[in-house]
């Protein structure tokens, strides 16, 4: 054991930067995989999120006016509650003459401690500021997106005489608004809601209950009914009906983050193993001693691997140890996932899983190498005596006969002499490079989305509409604004027979005007009933580009002729996109009209002119209209993607410490095998710079084929997968953007020029060596 002991700390002091190269890679292996696992749960349920954060109530109970809610909080199962609240049900305008919609009021005359409403914008109400001639009100954001309403609108509410300023906007974990169904919720101070004149069949109490455990939902529910009395309750929800309502698909964060988390892993896995067979290779006399003196090969292998266990052990327990001390620290959705993580049940036991299963994957990869350390024979094989490679090819020779440099020729021979062995260190190399294509190609095509929207499906930057201007007065408007050009729309829900489901029918443009659609697949559609569709409704149809399909439209059909295939990031892609003038003519397959049917547009899409600013065009708009135009700006998916640009500078991070553990390794595998030659080389006439050159340009082929080849596999392999996600999220493929040819012949000569510098020192100190040092490497 004292032996062992002994020569791992001799093997760690001769090895000291391949040893710290390995345990970086590691603990940033470990970092990308544990934040990666975090931003999956942040950004796959995002009502987890809000329900975490906001200590959210797992069951909401709506009584009647004069029922004694608050009892429902004497319930064994009830840890906290949230109310109750006096609640009004009422309808809410946009004021002047904007959208309306259903409101449960709710007074509070303090903002609960329990499913706490998560301010997004504004504040919450303020009992000096909103009781006076202007009241204020926080609308829950799924209302506040219905109605387009923000910070500082004015709402007009039936039953009261005031009007209300909205003073923020706040998410919840309760069932969100829908237009038919279910109310949205504001909050306003018991003053405000006093003022109401609603009826006693409008008024009512609200209140929310904590369980200390989900699974008893249920059996609280028909306790609360047994409670209260069915007749007092007027509905209820549960946390399952809010999930399920809120599910998200904004997992392209997670999704990437365990992607490169995983190729990392693979990566340092392989570097891991091909650092251990290259030193096995250049230990064998001193494995032949070890067991010489009566280590056998059971100790010798158990031996390698507690070495490069323990270093594993250390990159993981280091990771681990930063991403839980400082990941809530990281300004930004990386600090906010964070925060949540610990706060989730799977926290306890999903970092353990993840941390033993990165050293697992590691240890896994070094047994096969540690085995053949244990082969070893006690005595060691003459090499002179054995065939170290294969003849000089013709192209050497003929290289040498144009009087090429012999440094590079004999470089190149050295490289690749033994074919099997430069493989494998080419196909070790490759992966890091080949995971930072990837990367790159993530980032070229997120600055797609932001640099060249139109090419992505997203052509409009702006959406207006307004309820109080005249259609002719509106397209005047907009037509006098020199920097854009304004498409008029119109969207409706359509019924497919056979689907439970609806789609998006939406008339954008005109015949005379036609909509610049972002068409991969097919042509743009010019004629009466033809329409161009996403992804998403042509799987959710089973439907191609040609296809006719129909569709009904509150009782209208419409049968429309399928003519190519969008870009579409709206509703998943299901949405089937034509003329306005197609829309209004609703016709059916016979041509006969169907019916009434809208007399002007529902809104203008504005596309702007290269490099007006969406924000100066709004307000200019705003102004002109005298506030009567509602002017919003079209979400672009890449806003929500932000953080990818700062974690891929994070996970090349990780990835170029993997490559530079790895080129280590063929340097170092490099030098020792020219040291062998170095007798050979003095002979023929080359100076010891020459020599050096031989070593440096050796590594450098070595790397230079790995760049090109994990170039070239990364370039396909992120073209593949970013439009498999575009693909999976019903957007559609071809929204791939390969990274510009110069920024990938810089990668390649970057990654050229670290192999040479790195080489050049441990190769001239090689050169340096004496010749019975040399002489003596032939055992």
């Amino acid at each position: 054991m004292r032996a062992a002991a002994r020569w791992t700390q001799a093997h760690l002091r001769a090895h000291r930067p391949a040893a710290v190269l390995i345990v970086l890679a590691t603990t940033g292996i470990t970092i990308s995989l544990l934040l990666a696992t975090a931003l999956f749960a942040y950004a796959t349920d995002p009502w987890q999120r809000v329900f975490t954060q906001s200590s959210g109530a797992h069951v909401w109970i709506h009584t009647q006016a004069g029922t004694a809610a608050g009892s429902l909080a004497e319930l064994d199962e009830v840890r906290a509650t949230s109310g109750p609240f006096r609640t009004v049900r009422t309808t809410a305008s946009l004021q002047p003459g904007g959208a309306k919609a259903t409101v449960e009021l709710r007074g509070a005359a303090q903002r609960p401690a329990t499913a706490t409403p998560q301010i997004v914008a504004g504040r919450w109400l303020d009992a000096g500021a909103d009781t006076g001639a202007t009241k204020g009100i926080v609308l829950d954001s799924s209302v506040a997106r219905a109605m387009w309403a923000k910070p500082g609108d004015t709402l007009a509410l039936s039953g009261i005489a005031a009007h209300l300023r909205v003073v923020g906007v706040a998410d919840t974990a309760e069932v969100a608004f829908r237009a038919g169904e279910s109310p949205g919720v504001g909050w306003v101070l018991p003053e405000t809601l006093a003022a109401s004149d609603a009826g006693r069949d409008q008024r009512g109490r609200t209140i929310g209950l904590q369980l200390t455990d989900p699974a008893d939902t249920d059996y609280v529910v028909q306790r609360a009914v047994t409670r209260l009395g069915a007749d007092q309750i007027t509905d209820v929800s549960t946390w399952r009906q809010a999930k399920a309502e809120a599910e998200g698909d904004n997992q392209l964060l997670g999704r990437l983050l365990g992607l490169f988390g995983l190729g990392a892993l693979l990566a340092a896995a392989l570097a891991v193993g091909g650092a251990i067979s290259t030193r096995i290779r250049g230990h064998l006399r001193d494995i032949s001693v070890l067991k010489a003196i009566g280590f056998t090969p059971g100790q010798v292998v158990r031996m390698f691997l507690a070495l490069h266990l323990g270093l594993a052990l250390l990159g993981v327990a280091l990771g681990a140890l930063l991403t839980q001390g400082l990941g809530t620290l990281v300004p930004g959705r990386i600090g906010e996932a964070m925060a949540l993580w610990h706060r989730l049940p799977e926290h306890a036991w999903l970092p353990l899983v993840i941390s033993g299963g990165v050293v697992v994957f590691i240890g896994s990869a070094t047994c096969l190498a540690a085995w053949r350390a244990g082969r070893v024979p006690p005595v060691p094989v003459a090499r002179a005596a054995t065939v170290t490679g294969s003849r000089t090819s013709g192209l050497t020779r003929r290289a040498l006969g144009l009087r090429v440099p012999p440094a590079l020729v004999l470089g190149w021979r050295g490289a690749f002499h033994r074919p099997l062995r430069s493989s494998a260190a080419v196909a070790r190399l490759a992966v890091p490079l080949l995971l930072i294509t990837i990367a790159l190609g993530t980032w070229t095509t997120l600055d797609r989305f932001t640099s060249h929207p139109g090419n992505v499906g997203l052509p409009a930057a702006l959406t207006a509409r307004s309820d109080t201007l005249g259609d002719g007065e509106l397209r005047q408007l907009l037509a006098s604004r020199p920097r854009m050009t304004a498409y008029p729309g119109a969207e409706e829900q359509a019924l497919v027979p056979g689907q439970t489901g609806t789609i998006t029918l939406r008339g954008l443009g005109t015949d005379a005007q036609p909509y610049p659609f972002a068409v991969v697949e097919g042509r743009a559609a010019h004629g009466p009933d033809e329409a161009v569709a996403g992804q998403g409704l042509l799987e959710l149809l089973d439907a191609h580009v040609g296809d006719w399909v129909r569709m009904t439209v509150a009782g209208r059909p419409y049968v429309l002729h399928i003519v190519g295939r969008n870009i579409e990031t709206a509703d998943a892609g299901r949405v089937i996109s034509t003329s306005l003038d197609t829309l209004r003519d609703g016709d059916t397959a016979d041509g006969t009209p169907s019916g009434p049917h809208p007399s002007r547009p529902d809104f203008y899409n504005l596309v702007l002119k290269h490099g007006a600013d969406p924000g100066a065009v709004r307000d200019a708009l705003t102004e002109a209209s005298a506030g009567r135009l509602e002017v919003r700006e079209v979400p672009n998916p890449a806003d929500q993607l932000s953080a990818v640009r700062a974690v891929s500078i994070g996970l090349i991070a990780v990835l170029i410490l993997i490559g530079l553990a790895e080129l280590a390794t063929t340097v170092g595998a490099a030098v020792r095998d020219r040291s062998r030659d170095l007798l050979a080389l003095k002979a023929v006439g080359l100076t010891p710079r020459q020599i050096t050159a031989v070593i440096v340009s050796a590594t450098a082929f070595v790397t230079l084929a790995a760049a090109l080849a994990g170039t070239a596999l990364g370039l396909l392999a992120s073209e593949w997968l970013i439009n498999l996600q575009g693909r999976t999220s019903g957007w559609g493929t071809g929204i791939a953007q390969r990274p510009a040819t110069g920024i990938l012949l810089l990668v390649i000569a970057v990654a050229v020029t670290i192999a040479a510098i790195a080489s050049a020192l441990p190769a001239a100190r090689a050169v340096r060596r004496r010749l019975a040092d040399s002489a003596s490497a032939q055992l």
